[in-house]
């Protein structure tokens, strides 16, 4: 079983950035796709960016050339780099394994506020 603890949230203004960091512990890790879901208040939790174990990509359409994946396999760590952030970025941030559907439990996920 792995456990995920994500970080690096907060607030920050129109086109601003951010670096999300998620931290897995467990060995599935490495052997694991990495997904960042994000759900913002009455929306459901969607997928916006997923790396395989071999730093395959792929992002969705409303953050594709904003955002980028990346993963440090000797880190156990993830990280989701968000620039030119929008107000509909606006949500609290998660990671699971899986490439497009999550195979673990949640983490408490972390708050990225763009304000306007």
């Amino acid at each position: 079983q792995v456990q995920l603890v994500e970080s690096g949230g907060g607030l920050v203004q129109t086109g601003g950035s951010l670096r999300l960091s998620c931290a897995a512990s467990g060995s599935i890790f490495r052997s694991s796709s990495i997904g960042w879901y994000r759900q913002a208040p009455g929306k459901q939790r969607e997928l916006v960016a997923a790396i395989t174990t071999i730093g395959i990509t792929n992002y969705s359409a409303s953050v594709k050339g904003r955002f980028n994946i990346s993963r440090d396999n000797a880190k156990n760590t993830v990280y989701l780099q968000m620039n030119s952030l929008k107000p509909e970025d606006t949500a609290v941030y998660y990671c699971n394994t899986g490439w497009s559907l999550p195979l673990s439990s949640w983490g408490q996920g972390t708050q990225v506020t763009v304000s306007s």
